[in-house]
């Protein structure tokens, strides 16, 4: 089992690396080459600018069991797919249950957009967003590992 950062646009790299860290477990953050990261206790794969580059990369990387942190629902049902638990910035895992209305809503969005409409877009992270990403790691990782 090893820990896969999406690190592109990625609010709780610094976290996660923590808590995998504490729990010795493999952690990878993959990043394009705008958003280098280079963190103690995680080996860090640069992939080129290209679309969905990191993605893709990560995708061919998870495997069944693996931890997957990223905020993408296209990367999470891919990852999904692969039997790899996948949690979002606040702490939210995205499962077979939800990802297809997470994709609806995507596409409904994309398709406002599209026309010329316009979405708001998300508030100002909180630290009580941290904190739930923080417990549903922790509590996923105390499960895995025991």
């Amino acid at each position: 089992m090893k820990l896969l950062i999406d690190a592109d646009g990625c609010p709780v790299v610094d976290i996660a690396v923590g808590i995998a860290k504490k729990h010795r477990l493999e952690c990878l953050i993959l990043c394009d080459t705008s958003h280098v990261f280079e963190k103690e206790g995680a080996s860090t794969l640069v992939f080129s600018k290209g679309a969905d580059s990191v993605d893709f990369a990560l995708v061919n990387i998870a495997s069944s069991g693996d931890i997957v942190i990223t905020q993408d629902y296209g990367l999470a049902a891919m990852c999904l797919s692969k039997q790899a638990l996948v949690l979002n910035q606040d702490g939210k895992e995205y499962t077979v249950e939800n990802i297809d209305g997470l994709l609806s809503f995507r596409h409904t969005a994309k398709k406002i957009r599209n026309a010329g409409g316009r979405l708001k877009g998300p508030s100002k992270r909180t630290p009580a967003q941290d904190e739930a990403f923080k417990a549903a790691l922790t509590r996923i990782l105390s499960g895995k590992l025991t």
